[in-house]
């Protein structure tokens, strides 16, 4: 099944536009980036108009700009695709909540994601890595990288914090993929549906009986204290299982196929590993795959860059366009892994910033090194043009990848 998208007028492109390359921007995005000013109208699905945000000084300055809201239950929001218009009455996690409701919220949760708690968890995410690349160098190559490495790492590893059985991997994982992949509305919510039953179902057997991971401290401090009702415990429970395993498995395979791809760069990496740090930081703004989580809604009329937003006016920030911008990244179509890019918007900016960069973080750094020192002679097994790319609408990446060693 596709998408349907409504016949856009030449001033306002459709919008959002798929990947021909894992790594490269559509050409519907170059031709956004090279017009004049940092805010271009674009065209939704449902034929509605949107801005989209082309410039990354105006990106941090509307990120920070009270007068957006990240609300998705409001009729404004900006949805790209019918999947996100089916969610409308659900209770949001805080990521969909605007101050004052959104911080005491994620305060919720920051203890379990400061830079000190998840450097507390190299040697266990150093046991997984070693543990499925032990397992998929045993069965030989072939393989395929996602399913054997890319994702179920990053699912290990969230399943530990949160104190999720990784042992029922293989339904969240498929509910999760539908959640985000699903072209219609009625998908998604059915897969909202059994995950909003699986985890109602863990928070249930946690009350008076605590348990390891961070589900059982927010029933225990929380929601048995009545800070938080289940509802909103099960959306915030949602929100980290999803995206604490689906955004680093998608970063997984898209930063091996570009640094397959870029032989030099991959060299460079391969001989000097006191570079892996700062070429996450690059393949972060390289590959920018949370496209669309930057949508937003004016409460209030915004003047900025000689335009001006109307109140009730979508704002989507592009962040693979505005982690090209060239004012602010010499030569931004360039991949340096040599690059200084830890400022790229790949994680949003202002309250909102992303509450698991620092795990990302780690977990693509440990990953990168363990790839070099295990499996030197990685490559592609097919030709990259091949490789069957996820669609705009959705997070970049692939759901296979065939390599060999």
């Amino acid at each position: 099944m596709t998408e349907t998208v409504a016949t856009p007028r030449a001033d306002a492109p459709a919008f959002p536009s798929n990947r021909t390359c894992p790594y490269h921007l559509p050409d519907q995005y170059d031709d956004l980036r090279n017009r004049e000013g940092g805010l271009q109208r674009v065209t939704l699905y449902d034929g509605r108009q949107a801005w989209v945000v082309t410039k990354y000084e105006t990106a941090r300055k509307l990120l920070a700009d009270p007068r957006l809201s990240s609300d998705r239950r409001h009729a404004s929001f900006p949805a790209t695709s019918p999947r996100l218009d089916g969610f409308r009455d659900r209770e949001p996690a805080f990521i969909g909540l605007d101050p004052p409701e959104h911080g005491p919220k994620r305060r919720m949760t920051i203890s379990e994601f400061t830079v000190r708690r998840i450097k507390g968890m190299r040697p266990d995410i150093e046991e997984i890595v070693h543990g499925f690349l032990d397992e998929m160098i045993a069965s030989g190559p072939p393989a395929d990288l996602v399913g054997s490495f890319a994702l179920p790492v990053p699912s290990m590893v969230i399943c530990r914090l949160l104190g999720v059985p990784y042992a029922d991997h293989d339904f969240f994982q498929d509910a999760s993929r539908r959640l985000i992949q699903s072209p219609d509305a009625a998908g998604a919510r059915a897969a909202r549906d059994e995950l909003d039953d699986y985890l109602g179902g863990l928070v249930d057997s946690l009350r008076g009986a605590p348990a390891p991971g961070l589900l059982s401290t927010l029933v225990t401090e929380q929601l048995e204290k009545g800070t938080i009702d289940r509802e909103e415990l099960v959306a915030t429970a949602i929100l980290l299982l999803v995206a604490g395993h689906e955004t680093t498995a998608s970063m997984t395979s898209l930063s091996v196929i570009t640094l397959l791809e870029h032989p030099d760069q991959y060299a460079a990496l391969r001989a000097d590993r006191s570079l892996v740090p700062g070429a996450v930081e690059e393949l972060l703004r390289y590959l920018a795959i949370a496209d669309i989580a930057g949508g937003r809604f004016a409460t209030a009329d915004i003047e900025i860059d000689g335009q001006c937003i109307r109140a009730g006016e979508g704002v989507i920030v592009t962040n693979s366009i505005a982690n090209r911008d060239a004012s602010v990244f010499t030569d931004p179509d360039a991949f340096d892994v040599r690059r200084q890019a830890r400022h790229h918007l790949s994680f949003g900016y202002g309250v909102h910033q992303c509450l698991g960069q620092n795990l990302a973080r780690l977990e693509l750094e440990i990953i990168l090194t363990a790839l070099f020192d295990r499996l030197p002679g990685l490559r592609l097994a097919v030709p990259v043009d091949q490789l069957s790319l996820r669609p705009g609408t959705t997070i970049q990446g692939v759901d296979e990848l065939p390599v060999t060693w």
